[in-house]
């Protein structure tokens, strides 16, 4: 009996030490800072090793992927060709001063001779009555200016459209933030549920090495011994899968990041997650810079200055142009005879529309029918913006109100856990609710990460929609 109890309490020593010494850093993930190192790609790497990159927070997995992202680029190229546009609309309502150079030449006008013998003489006056002279040179300065609405109203297009733009970027660039803040948080969840996979996988080997254990002490039958073989089996497996899975997620943020993606790098997530903003704070925010409420209200100006440029049409246009420079047989100050050569000339032109085959009429149409499109869009995403409101900010309070939850049940599935191995060591308990409480654990564990990235991503969301991130 004596030899019985001090194997008992041998084996029960061995299977507390044995669980004590499996790594804690995976149950207490949220409190302690998150870096997520890489693992090793299991294709062929090159021989030249990639210097490595410091951690990386997301407000620099944003500022790098800014420069990288195709799309986003576009989008900016974009919004600097309508500031420029906007400068030239404004350059259009100031004269315009050009020097103008030109020479002309005109056949000659031939008359008979006076005595009405030999060749034709030739006469000093062009052939042609449209031109001056057989010799003529034009050396003029010309200011040129046309007052119109549509060229007024060009340069409120203008802005409204460099308006449209800017807001387009800030919604590309929400949109980019929404993806890297996806890849970053998913990639940093994966490096931590590789933990969580080790430590699952060390835990089933050393319930094998226990059961083995007791039955050479002929406690326990064989099939313990498999059914132990089998759990480690499953868990070196999802050991495979979780670091082929965190690979694959830092492969694609690196995609963004680095102009190779096989450069290792760790990222630096804070150490729990901020608080849920008050509703009142959201709600202002929102009101007072969305970026897809400001592109839709910049798309509805766009669209009433459109109107406006097409019903321009009907008014007359008023052209002014003063030239001052010569034109003359000589390329002088003065001609031959003394005269002065230098002079200017002035004109006024008054355009006024008359006909045009209701062209300007179906254009006004056109318009009108762009704008209360872009106006029934404008209702649409303001109602949107509510509703979204209300998705992310209650999303966001049910996230956090659930990790306090996750964190209390990887608690007592560990605690679980320790005491139904004890159970088992004493003989007490079949392996059965040892595996149980094995696959509680590690399903508490996953849960929580993604509980962690579920806040994170809702978190995200509402700053996006506020436009503070």
């Amino acid at each position: 009996m004596r030899k019985r109890l001090l194997q008992l309490t041998c084996l029960a020593t061995l299977a507390t030490a044995g669980f004590a010494q499996q790594p804690s850093a995976a149950v207490d993930a949220p409190q302690a800072a998150l870096i997520v190192q890489p693992q090793s790609a299991s294709v062929a790497q090159p021989q030249t090793a990639l210097p490595p990159v410091a951690a990386i927070s997301l407000d620099d997995a944003i500022a790098r992927a800014r420069t990288n992202e195709p799309a986003f680029v576009t989008v900016v190229a974009a919004s600097r060709n309508a500031a420029l546009e906007r400068s030239i609309a404004r350059s259009a309502l100031l004269p315009s001063v050009e020097y103008h150079n030109q020479y002309l030449y005109t056949q000659p006008l031939h008359t008979p001779a006076g005595t009405g013998v030999g060749s034709p003489a030739i006469s000093s006056s062009p052939r042609f009555i449209a031109n001056n002279a057989v010799h003529e040179y034009m050396s003029q300065g010309q200011v040129n200016e046309t007052i119109g609405v549509q060229q007024i109203n060009a340069l409120g297009h203008a802005s409204a459209a460099l308006a449209v733009a800017t807001a387009e970027l800030e919604v590309a660039q929400r949109g980019l933030v929404a993806s890297v803040a996806g890849l970053f948080y998913a990639a940093s969840a994966s490096g931590r549920k590789v933990s969580v996979a080790e430590r699952a996988a060390g835990e089933a080997a050393s319930l094998t090495t226990l059961t083995q254990q007791r039955e050479t002490a002929r406690e326990v039958a064989h099939s313990d011994v498999v059914k132990a073989q089998l759990q480690q089996q499953q868990r070196d497996r999802g050991l495979i899968d979780a670091r082929l899975e965190a690979e694959r997620a830092r492969l694609e943020l690196a995609v963004l990041l680095f102009a190779d993606p096989r450069t290792p790098y760790t990222l630096a997530v804070l150490e729990t997650p901020p608080s849920v903003p008050a509703r009142a704070d959201v709600e202002a925010a929102l009101a007072k810079h969305n970026p897809e409420l400001a592109s839709a209200l910049a798309s509805t100006h766009l669209a009433d200055l459109n109107v406006f440029s097409a019903r321009a049409a009907y008014l007359p246009d008023l052209a002014l142009n003063y030239t001052y420079g010569i034109d003359a047989a000589q390329f002088a100050a003065k001609g031959t005879d003394g005269s002065r050569n230098l002079g200017y000339s002035a004109s006024v032109t008054l355009d006024i529309p008359v006909w045009d085959w209701f062209a300007t009429r179906d254009r006004v149409r056109q318009s009108e029918i762009s704008r209360d499109l872009a106006r029934t869009v404008l209702t649409n995403t303001q109602r949107k913006l509510i509703a979204d409101l209300e998705e992310f900010y209650a999303e966001a309070v049910a996230a956090h109100d659930q990790l306090d939850s996750l964190n209390l049940s990887v608690t007592t599935a560990a605690e679980s856990l320790r005491l139904t191995r004890l159970s088992y060591s004493a003989g007490e308990t079949p392996i059965l609710e040892v595996v149980d409480a094995e696959n509680s654990l590690t399903a508490s564990e996953l849960a929580r990460e993604d509980g962690i990235v579920r806040l994170q991503t809702a978190l995200a969301n509402l700053q996006l929609l506020t436009g503070t991130i």
